[in-house]
Order: structure tokens, then C-alpha cells, then sequence
């Protein structure tokens, strides 16, 4: 198990991760965690499916869980189930990770997504990964970069928290271009975390205002 923040995980601001694949961002909160660079604690990991992502929770001692969707797919249910396991853990604040179904979110347990384009463009139901970055290349967008947004109940429409830029560069293909969106969502999903466990992210009447913001662009 890998080491802990200084901060005592008893007190830590408690989170939830929702995952359904290779859980990269997963592993990203988890090593700055250990590294006592992100003030939370990861109060356990959720999959949609069987995935490799489930690995780094049990690297860092992190209960883990699996719901899967059902066929046929059931929103209703499966946010249900999902629910039910969160009630376990409790969290403050519940985090996608690359999680790639629709869940309806009870209002106890806010949800954030980050998207790898800038909301709205780029988004909705089977826009997600390389997709996304095939999508801005064709366009002939000179700007893309991520969004982080509170979940609704539907794809990447929910009150927009933060965007951080990327140029697209001439000669870019989906892997450089993925690649250094990427890198940038590994910097602004963290700090938008960090905002949430210092309360300073107020939500209401569908609007989002942090306080103290500071933030380039």
C-alpha cells in the first residue's frame, strides 16, 4: 500500500471514483494523494465493468467495487445500484474517471466530469477519448482543451466549473494532440478537486461560483 497525504485520513476530505477503463485518472489522484500534493482521501472506486483501473485501487489499498449496467440498459437501476454502494462510502464529492454511463446522481453526492474539449462543443452521448480529439481535427479548430462540469442527467451538459485551453498545432495528429490535452487534465482535474475540499465551490440554482478563483487560462 502506497503512502498517504499528511493530512490524517480519518479527517481527509472524502471522495468516490467512477471508472470504466484503464483508470489513468484514477492513478493520477492516487499518486498526488501519496504524495501529499491533493488534501483527500479516496473512499473507494467504483467500475461499470471488470477493468484494470480496479489495479490501482488495490495497489493503494482502496476498496473497490463493480456495477455493471445490465442489459438492457436500465439508467434508473443502475444509477440505483451505484447509489447504494456510495451510501457505503459516504463521499463528499464523487469524481469520473474515464466512467462511461449515465448516472443519475441523488443531490447528496455531487458528481464532476472532465471532458477532453471545451463544453459545449465537442460533446454528448459517444463523445469521449480519440473520438473527441478526431472530431476537433477535423473541424479545423485552432483551440481545444478540457472541461470540468458537474454531471446532470444527461452527457457533458451539466454547470461548467473550469475549461483550460491547448493549442491544435499544425501537423497534429489524435495522439499528440490527445496526448497533450491530456497532460492538461492531469493539472486542472486536481485543482478543481482541491477547490471542493476547501469548500470553496458553491452550487446553486444550477449555477457554479468558487471562490477566490484564480486560475490561468
Amino acid at each position: 500500500m502506497q503512502s498517504a497525504s499528511n493530512t490524517p485520513a480519518a479527517e481527509a476530505f472524502p471522495i468516490a471514483v467512477l471508472i470504466s477503463g484503464s483508470g489513468s485518472t484514477l492513478k493520477n489522484i492516487l499518486a498526488l494523494i501519496a504524495a501529499g500534493r491533493l488534501p483527500v482521501r479516496v473512499a473507494g472506486v467504483i467500475a461499470s465493468r471488470p477493468c484494470s483501473g480496479l489495479d490501482y485501487a488495490a495497489e493503494y489499498g482502496v476498496p473497490g467495487a463493480i456495477v455493471q449496467r445490465g442489459k438492457p440498459f436500465d439508467a434508473a437501476d443502475f444509477s440505483r445500484r451505484i447509489t447504494a454502494q456510495l451510501d457505503e462510502w459516504r463521499p463528499r464529492l464523487v469524481v469520473f474517471g474515464g466512467f462511461l454511463s449515465l448516472y443519475l446522481a441523488p443531490p447528496r453526492y455531487p458528481a464532476i466530469n472532465i471532458h477532453p474539449a471545451l463544453l459545449p462543443g465537442f460533446g454528448g452521448q459517444g463523445m469521449y477519448g480519440d473520438r473527441v480529439h478526431e472530431a476537433v481535427l477535423a473541424s479545423g479548430t485552432r483551440v481545444t482543451g478540457c472541461t470540468v462540469h458537474l454531471v446532470d442527467n444527461a452527457y457533458d451538459t451539466g454547470p461548467i466549473i473550469a475549461q483550460r485551453t491547448v493549442p491544435v498545432l499544425d501537423g497534429d495528429t489524435v495522439e499528440t494532440l490527445g496526448a497533450r490535452v491530456r497532460e492538461t487534465e492531469r493539472e486542472l482535474y486536481p485543482e478543481v478537486i482541491r477547490w471542493f475540499a476547501e469548500d470553496r465551490v458553491v452550487i446553486a440554482d444550477g449555477q457554479v461560483t468558487v471562490l477566490g478563483r484564480q486560475l490561468r487560462g
